[in-house]
């Protein structure tokens, strides 16, 4: 396995690169998730490449930048096992030199929901993948479906610009008890681990109502219902699955989403609707 850490090294190992090449951009902290993206990318390419960046464009102000877990020999570790060819690990420094100026701004799909309550974060997601794309030049795109929106507002980035790469949105690797894989579950302590599933159990039980007849304003009251007494919501809804714009009916494709604060720890999860 190759490890780049300037952007001329990476090109040179990606002009090389037998094709066709996938990709998958991570922010390092891997678990079984990342690494389900990296195998589905391993089934599809001639070469695997994955990217490991923290970016400080989509942190807000008041956000984890700064304690953001990092580990990255570990994590270069779990890639050369997984299989991954080259992976590309920069520096803020290198993406983001001094003078840089431009962002990307992909409209209303990233002022709703994630967008509203992290105003100028999916700006951040939009912009370092379309850099990461331009550098890494890759065929196929591999994201994760636990993070839905993103994965919308970055289908809409590829196609708005152009960017001749196809994406793949990876199913959500959960635990037994149907908690999502996040990074952010490491600072989930012994008692909130235990009440974090309920946010899976909240979208279950709107799913099942809206697909038993009920209508929506009910199914939303039903899953709210599940959620622990002292979590705190921050929203639970039906979305079209290819604009996220609010949907009244389960209408395949779709999302049922939320997000909820178990102590101080944000987590969001949603259940994807194809058929």
């Amino acid at each position: 396995m190759h490890v780049a850490e300037s952007i001329a090294r990476a090109r040179e190992l990606f002009a090389d690169a037998p094709r066709p090449l996938g990709f998958v951009p991570t922010m390092g902290a891997l678990h079984a998730g990342h690494l389900a993206l990296v195998r589905r990318a391993r089934e599809r390419s001639a070469t695997v490449v994955a990217s490991i960046f923290v970016n400080p464009l989509q942190f807000g102000a008041s956000e984890d930048l700064a304690t953001y877990p990092r580990d990255p020999e570990r994590d270069r570790q779990k890639l050369q096992e997984a299989g991954v060819d080259v992976v590309f690990a920069p520096d803020a420094e290198r993406m983001y030199p001094e003078g840089f100026a431009t962002t990307v701004d992909v409209g209303a799909i990233a002022t709703t929901f994630e967008g509203a309550i992290r105003p100028g974060h999916f700006r951040g997601v939009a912009t370092v993948i379309a850099k990461l794309l331009n550098i890494v030049l890759p065929d196929a795109l591999f994201l994760g479906q636990k993070d839905a929106q993103q994965a919308i507002v970055l289908r809409r980035l590829v196609a708005d610009l152009n960017f001749p790469v196809e994406i793949e949105i990876v199913p959500t690797v959960r635990e037994p008890d149907g908690l999502a894989l996040s990074s952010r579950n490491a600072y989930l302590d012994a008692q909130l681990r235990a009440q974090a599933p309920t946010l899976h159990a909240a979208l279950v039980t709107v799913r099942d109502a809206l697909q038993g007849g009920r209508k929506k304003s009910d199914a939303i009251a039903a899953g709210s219902a599940v959620l622990s007494a002292t979590a705190q919501l921050e929203y639970l809804d039906v979305v079209d699955g290819n604009t996220f714009a609010p949907a009244e009916r389960l209408v395949p494709p779709a999302f049922v989403i939320g997000a909820a604060r178990f102590g101080t720890t944000r987590l969001i999860d949603n259940l994807w609707i194809l058929q």
